[in-house]
């Protein structure tokens, strides 16, 4: 099937339950078991991602508008899947518990509303250390999320351009800050965790005289800082907002670019939430967990391929103007009245 990834990707996106290789063979009528090969034989990584993603970023960023690259990592849970390198435990930050799934890096290109994965990295845990705390055995990766940012920074950077990278602080370590400035050339918009130490000039730098971000007073304006393993300033920012539960929260946020303005700094940032936003599509509208596959290589095979099912829905999008659950409620309708004209047709009696 020499576009098995297209027949693929359309049925995620017209599914509305659980994905499964009988499923998509009822519908395009061939056997489940030459679905489930092409699952199996077929390489799909980051690399086919960005083949079919290429043409769509090369176009956006052709344009002289200001192009996002967002950062963020995301857990999935697969908590009735039997346990391997890539659906294992993993640590998650939101609920503040270790949660079984996969773990996976994506990097969002973003231009004028318009938002495209350009690179997937799976966290795999293949090693099994000893862990000091509780003495048990557990599974680590070989390779760091922030080695994985870096390595998909340079290789973003090679095939188009961008303008800032945008990351939470997660990824706001001094060797990416350095990778992004240095390396690459580029700037970042960086969230900063508040226990983070700066010195207000470059001779307080070279005294040593640094501060709590959380101590200093800072209104809607920037303030140039300097962090002791850099040696280029940069722009910091606090913002306070009020959260669902009427708690109050703080996010600090550090620029490399220091012609922006707290106003300029604080939206350009907000162009993140698309990642969110790209996550709850992927596993609502194309699928992502809803793959009863057992392998490693399918496993991840349709990951790869529900990602790529999501640039199919943001060309809708731009096409329609609907979001993509609009588009899924209107297929999802489409597909009821076929069912009920089904349902007529088999209640109407014949005429003899």
């Amino acid at each position: 099937m020499d576009n098995f990834w297209d027949l693929y990707t359309d049925y995620l996106i017209s599914s509305n339950r659980c994905t499964t290789a009988t499923g998509m063979a009822s519908l395009v009528e061939v056997s489940h078991d030459k679905i489930t090969r092409e699952l199996s034989k077929g390489i799909y990584d980051s690399k086919f991602l960005w083949k079919q993603a290429k043409t769509y970023i090369q176009e956006m960023t052709s344009s002289q508008e200001t192009v996002f690259l967002s950062f963020d990592d995301c857990i999935q849970e697969k908590q009735y899947t039997d346990e391997s390198e890539l659906i294992c435990w993993h640590y998650d930050h939101v609920s503040g518990k270790s949660v079984k799934g996969v773990n996976f890096l994506n990097a969002l290109v973003e231009v004028s509303g318009m938002r495209i994965p350009c690179g997937v990295e799976f966290i795999k845990k293949p090693l099994w250390v000893v862990d000091s705390k509780t003495g048990k055995e557990k599974r680590k990766s070989s390779v760091t999320k922030n080695e994985l940012f870096r390595k998909m920074a340079r290789e973003c950077n090679g095939k188009f351009r961008f303008d800032y990278i945008l990351a939470d602080s997660w990824f706001s370590s001094v060797e990416n800050m350095k990778c992004i400035k240095k390396e690459l050339d580029s700037n970042f918009i960086m969230a900063l965790k508040s226990n983070r130490k700066v010195a207000l000039s470059r001779e307080d730098k070279e005294q040593k005289k640094f501060l709590n971000i959380s101590s200093l007073q800072l209104g809607q304006q920037t303030v140039e800082v300097w962090l002791e393993e850099l040696d280029f300033p940069l722009l910091l920012t606090k913002q306070v907002f009020k959260n669902e539960n009427n708690t109050v929260g703080e996010l600090y946020l550090a620029c490399s670019d220091l012609n922006l303005s707290f106003c300029q700094i604080t939206t350009n940032y907000k162009k993140r939430w698309g990642v969110e936003e790209f996550h709850k599509s992927i596993k609502n509208n194309t699928g992502f967990a809803k793959s009863p596959t057992k392998t490693i290589t399918t496993q991840t095979n349709h990951f790869v391929l529900s990602i790529t099912a999501y640039i199919k829905l943001e060309w809708l999008k731009q096409r329609t103007h609907k979001n993509h659950f609009a588009l899924k409620a209107q297929i999802y309708l489409a597909a009821q009245k076929a069912a009920y004209d089904e349902l007529n047709k088999l209640s109407t009696p014949k005429a003899a």
